[in-house]
């Protein structure tokens, strides 16, 4: 189920939201430290992350789809947010050059068809990244948070996901190993749990963060056709013509 564009700012304005994004934002930095000269495109509720890219991108700019509703991003400034259909982009073929996927493919109706639309505007050199909610971790066992909503997805399954939809999986993360809660010991032992996490490779994160590159020459299954094998003669029959003449 699609959780609302204005609950998901309300999120993100408060305590835990804010300290949820600063430890995403840390998984995706790593990752993309800069995109100067880049292409960025968010999709799904990308706008506390595209702050990171949109200074030095030569473009940033975020899609919304219509189920979800849209914000004016950012404040102050022309807007660079739009509401689109999310299986049908306003773009031309290969015209972005990053793509970020936040509150996207765990909301999706049809995540399938949602990368196959993002494979068609990446560039063939573009790289995407998706924040998607872990299904073991803790932050999915609650709806206090959006993270709470749509479906979690295992490793296993974004791995099945990306191979069928022409991408391959590069790089691996994860973040949000605190428990999902606003209290003022967990808020501010927030770094504490992120590194005690990372080091020892717990399986509880509350999203997984995953970059994947696109697959130019995709692999045609080729039909074969079945050879119609035809029985020889075992011995050649010579048939007499009516128009031989007879020797004498």
């Amino acid at each position: 189920m699609t959780i609302d564009v204005v609950d998901l700012r309300e999120f993100y304005s408060r305590r835990l939201g804010i300290v949820a994004r600063q430890m995403i934002n840390r998984g995706i930095r790593e990752r993309w430290p800069t995109a100067e000269g880049q292409r960025v495109l968010g999709i799904g509720y990308p706008t506390p992350y595209l702050g990171l890219f949109r200074e030095d991108a030569e473009r940033c700019i975020a899609f919304m789809p219509a189920a979800q509703g849209v914000l004016k991003w950012p404040t102050g400034r022309p807007a660079l947010a739009s509401l689109v259909d999310e299986f049908s982009l306003p773009l031309p073929d290969a015209a972005i050059d990053r793509i970020l996927l936040v509150h996207a493919l765990e909301m999706s109706d049809d995540p399938a068809a949602l990368l196959r639309e993002v494979w068609r505007v990446l560039s063939p050199s573009g790289r995407v990244m998706a924040v998607i909610p872990n299904r073991r971790g803790v932050w999915t066992r609650t709806d206090s948070t959006p993270f709470g909503h749509g479906r979690p997805y295992s490793r296993s399954q974004i791995t099945d996901l990306l191979r069928q939809t022409w991408f391959t999986p590069t790089s691996w993360g994860e973040a949000l190993f605190m428990p999902p809660y606003a209290g003022g010991w967990v808020l501010k032992s927030a770094q504490m749990w992120e590194r005690a996490g990372a080091a020892l490779s717990l399986p509880f994160a509350g999203v997984h963060i995953v970059e994947a590159t696109k697959q130019v020459y995709r692999a045609i299954p080729a039909k074969r056709e079945r050879a119609r094998l035809i029985p020889s003669l075992a011995k050649p029959v010579l048939v007499p013509s009516s128009t031989t003449v007879r020797r004498s």
